[in-house]
């Protein structure tokens, strides 16, 4: 290996395929700094979150593991949330450690840590703040201690208490009063710092992160910067407000394009622009909160040309932006259409670093580096699963997806227990032609779906997608959302209602 690069990956939160202006010919607005980081980089066409919700994208990134191995098969963790990746598992931060990396994490946790607790300790539903939590005392499973050297963020999301800086393993402030916030602002009602305030969040974090970049100058870094935003409560700067022609939201966007702006500044600065990967991604699709009847009506959808929003079985819910940077390697102006995962991190970058992952780490990560270097080439993956929020699986091969449900598995129509009685079970679509989702043709491709789901099966029960000996999931074997997997092996499985 030549040289050791740094690398950044910047996570939004909650942002659609359509909200970048390269992404989307249609888009009301321009976002400059992202459309550069194409113009030098690589833009990826096919690429996916593993899941369609945030938590579950987060712990495959982090593990290159599908997030439904882990205890965790539906749904996301909240603010005061046990700790979801195990004890003991490798995280693409300890690869980067045992490489000698410096190794940070600025910005949005939401895979659970556990807090000092008094005997009164009750965690609440709904992500409502919870009882009982000393917040004086440290914080044990922290991201310090998953490989992370330093950690300078929040929690979970940003609107779910406690509303807290916490820096490496304790709270930066105890709360002084509770704060609450309704429609696009919307934040839960909890605990709050008396310095921390959410309009300014995003701009405090991308301050920690020039920070950190300076603090590191030569010396080769990983920093993960999982952004707060554009996820609810949407909060554009005063100067963006207004900017995008759309509503809160496609400003908020704007917002988020001006951090990587001044994200690249800042490496042009420090003299480590050419030798450093920059990665910009999104956990999963726009949620509905962003409102998309009044997006619409300017014009903007931001979910592009693909069906359902974040929590869909949908393309809407999984397929996001993913922009490659790194002028010493990517020539620019690239565009791969080849399918990708988030959960590939893991692998790339052990190929890179020229590490080899023994068999019980990364087990549905494949190394994209060949398309980096080559967009045009063969195909890295064979297929990909997808999950929506309530667990539901797809499995994609080619241009085919089988979704293992009758509707959205999340929010869009139909939502689950609320699909027509005559409803195929399950879901198959052939993508070439009909990127929207709209015509179910499983009744014209039985043999295929069986086929494509007997391969999920496979991948279900040995532990793994990729090539290695089999390893064992965590938490339950079978969930809620896919009995299917024992009914079959009681000979009751229908891929049809009507055969």
């Amino acid at each position: 290996m030549k040289t050791r690069p740094n690398v950044i990956y910047i996570l939004a939160d909650d942002m659609g395929y359509g909200d970048i202006s390269a992404f989307n010919e249609r888009c009301p607005f321009r976002t400059p700094n992202l459309d550069a980081m194409c113009e030098h980089g690589m833009k990826f066409t096919d690429a996916h979150s593993s899941s369609a919700v945030c938590t579950p994208s987060r712990y495959s990134i982090l593990t290159g593991r599908y997030n439904w191995r882990s205890r965790l098969k539906s749904y996301v963790v909240g603010g005061y949330s046990e700790p979801l990746i195990e004890k003991g598992r490798k995280t693409v931060a300890n690869l980067f450690q045992e490489q000698g990396y410096h190794t940070a994490i600025i910005g949005k946790w939401h895979l659970g840590m556990d807090f000092t607790k008094t005997p009164e300790f009750w965690e609440k539903p709904d992500f409502d703040a919870c009882t009982g939590v000393d917040y004086a005392g440290p914080i044990e499973a922290s991201p310090v201690s998953y490989g992370f050297e330093y950690f300078y963020g929040i929690s979970g999301s940003l609107d779910m208490p406690p509303y807290l800086y916490i820096e490496n393993d304790h709270f930066t402030e105890l709360p002084d009063h509770e704060s609450a916030s309704g429609g696009k602002k919307f934040w839960r009602k909890g605990p709050t710092g008396p310095n921390f305030h959410h309009e300014q969040v995003l701009d405090e974090l991308t301050d920690k992160v020039l920070e950190k970049i300076d603090e590191y100058g030569k010396e080769p870094f990983f920093l993960y910067f999982p952004m707060p935003a554009p996820h609810t409560p949407i909060l554009p700067g005063e100067r963006f407000q207004g900017k995008s022609g759309t509503n809160e939201y496609g400003d908020f966007v704007l917002h988020c394009d001006d951090v990587v702006g001044r994200v690249v500044e800042k490496l042009k600065e420090a003299g480590i622009y050419e030798n450093t990967i920059l990665i910009y991604t999104s956990d999963n699709g726009c949620s509905p909160m962003a409102d998309y009847e009044e997006l619409r009506e300017k014009g903007h959808n931001p979910s592009y040309v693909f069906r359902g929003t974040k929590a869909d079985i949908y393309e809407g819910g999984h397929r996001i932006p993913l922009i490659v940077q790194w002028p010493e390697t990517i020539r620019g102006k690239e565009s791969c259409e080849k399918i990708v995962c988030l959960s590939d991190f893991m692998s790339t970058m052990a190929e890179i670093l020229e590490v080899k992952l023994p068999d019980s780490c990364g087990e549905d990560s494949v190394s994209n580096l060949a398309l980096w270097k080559d967009p045009e080439g063969d195909e890295v993956r064979r297929d990909i699963v997808h999950q929506s929020i309530d667990g539901s699986l797809s499995i994609r091969r080619g241009h085919y997806k089988l979704e293992l449900c009758p509707g959205s598995g999340g929010w869009s129509e139909p939502v689950p227990g609320k699909e027509a009685k005559d409803a195929p079970r399950f879901q198959l679509y052939d993508l070439s032609v009909d990127i929207g989702e709209r015509k179910n043709v499983i009744e014209e491709h039985l043999e295929l779906a069986a086929e494509l789901k007997d391969i999920l099966k496979g991948y279900i029960e040995n532990g793994r997608s990729t090539e290695g000996a089999p390893q064992s999931n965590n938490g339950q074997r079978i969930w809620e959302t896919i009995r299917w997997m024992d009914e079959e092996e009681e000979g009751k499985i229908r891929i049809y209602n009507e055969l």
